[in-house]
């Protein structure tokens, strides 16, 4: 059954033209326009590669501080003991612990939005695979959030480090800002983006690589965006 849209949105809608590629900045600027929610809607940029993620080859993952961040304040939850535990807490970790944050999550708990743990602690954060991986909460060395330097992780999360990741039909969806930045500060943090994931472009990928782009809010219609100057 097709999703049926709001007033706001398919007035929203009408202001987009869908056979047109907007540069980039036309883009930035008219998903701000016309994101019809009453709140400050966070706006993504969608990019579709020309890769198969079922070929280990051609995965696409990691993790990048965005110029401006992304204008949420993530709540961190570190996995670590001893000295390191301390370090955490001085960066400004949101949660800290070990054993007893892991029966925690197991009975339901799930305040927090980003989980780091030092190597010595997988073994137990292991037990929650299947809680944290499906919500891709799971820590994960590409991502920098399996690492010794739990100060340097806390640190680039909270200044608005975001992760990307190439779905199954090749997609990659990334938070860039909110609506409230400004067009500049929205760009700036689109082009890191997009040159990371030129630069992620496997040897094997074979043909056009990023084969669309498209930037929207959360609750407003995408808007495509030329590819030409970020092809690889």
């Amino acid at each position: 059954m097709a999703k049926k849209h709001g007033k706001k949105y398919e007035d929203a809608k009408k202001q987009v033209d869908v056979t047109k590629e907007y540069t980039a900045s036309e883009a930035i600027e008219l998903v701000k326009k016309v994101a019809p929610a009453n709140f400050d809607e966070t706006v993504e940029v969608a990019v579709r590669l020309g890769v198969d993620p079922r070929k280990a080859d051609q995965q696409i993952r990691g993790a990048v501080v965005l110029p401006n961040g992304t204008g949420k304040t993530q709540r961190v939850l570190v996995f670590a003991k001893g000295e390191k535990a301390k370090e955490a807490e001085e960066a400004g970790a949101d949660f800290v612990g070990e054993e007893d944050l892991v029966n925690k999550i197991q009975q339901g708990w799930m305040d927090f939005d980003v989980v780091v743990a030092t190597p010595d602690m997988m073994a137990q954060v292991g037990k929650l695979g299947r809680v944290l991986g499906p919500k891709g909460l799971m820590p994960n060395p590409k991502t920098g959030t399996v690492t010794m330097d739990v100060t340097q992780a806390v640190n680039e999360i909270k200044a608005g480090k975001v992760e990307y990741r190439v779905e199954k039909a090749g997609n990659v969806h990334v938070p860039i800002g909110k609506v409230s930045f400004t067009e500049e500060q929205l760009l700036a943090n689109f082009k890191t983006i997009l040159d990371i994931l030129a630069k992620a472009k496997p040897s094997a990928a074979k043909g056009t690589y990023m084969k669309n782009i498209a930037v929207s809010s959360s609750m407003g219609p995408g808007v495509k965006v030329s590819t030409s100057g970020f092809t690889s």
